[in-house]
């Protein structure tokens, strides 16, 4: 139930039509996974924190650098050296207290993926590569949870939300490892709009409200200010949601 805290706390977005105390149970009692504590996960998971998500998983195999700091905001000088899953879960637990941050200090592989994943509400990708984007993806789609894939180039950024057997799934949309390269461009504000989108996402699918980017993604271009919609379509023939996956 909810705490006086809670009440107090959550206060303006309880007031929201159709939110409400309901919802805000709804969030408290969630699970999301955060996966990657960098330019997208950081500001994605500091809003599910302080939107009162009951358990937040932050996942990341690496450690915090000087070049991270222009854009992954719950690292700082002083992190360096650091795991950045650790670095983020200590930040998100003073922001909220009272939720539970879980940090996983370890890659996402074919191996393990499923059983971090077990029992989530959702799964943010918060990725900068597409090999770990595939493997959550397949599995969201084989364990039916919710996956918000955001990506980001420069000051560009994209966001889909991804229903398990409703949606086009991230295979569908890219067949084909797309090309990548490493490292890539990005200001600190492109990963942080793309982030609060996603976490807006995590937290309409959770408390069942709004309207959700599903069948859709949303690109983003911060240097010209341009904000676009495009549908997207499943494939009957995806190797992952459709009829060859299902084989």
């Amino acid at each position: 139930m909810l705490t006086r805290d809670d009440l107090e706390r959550y206060d303006r977005q309880i007031r929201y039509e159709g939110f409400g105390e309901e919802g805000q149970q709804k969030l408290k009692s969630s699970h999301v996974i955060v996966a990657g504590a960098g330019g997208i996960g950081c500001p994605a998971s500091m809003y599910l924190a302080c939107t009162g998500v009951g358990r937040i998983t932050i996942i990341d195999s690496e450690l915090v650098e000087l070049s991270n700091l222009n854009r992954q905001v719950l690292h700082w000088d002083e992190d360096i050296g650091q795991k950045k899953a650790v670095s983020a879960a200590r930040k998100l637990r003073s922001l909220n207290p009272s939720i539970r941050v879980v940090p996983i200090a370890a890659q996402i592989t074919e191996t393990n993926a499923r059983d971090i994943i077990n029992g989530a509400s959702v799964v943010v990708d918060a990725m900068d590569n597409f090999e770990t984007r595939a493997i959550l993806n397949r599995v969201c789609v084989a364990e039916g949870i919710p996956f918000i894939h955001g990506g980001v180039w420069g000051l560009c950024g994209q966001v889909t939300t991804i229903i398990p057997g409703k949606t086009p799934c991230l295979a569908c949309l890219y067949p084909q490892k797309p090309e990548e390269q490493t490292p890539f461009p990005v200001f600190g504000v492109a990963p942080a709009m793309v982030a609060v989108i996603q976490a807006t996402e995590a937290i309409k699918i959770i408390a069942g409200f709004g309207r959700l980017l599903t069948g859709q993604m949303l690109y983003v271009n911060l240097a010209t200010m341009d904000f676009c919609l495009r549908e997207v379509a499943r494939k009957p023939d995806c190797e992952v949601c459709g009829s060859r996956g299902n084989k």
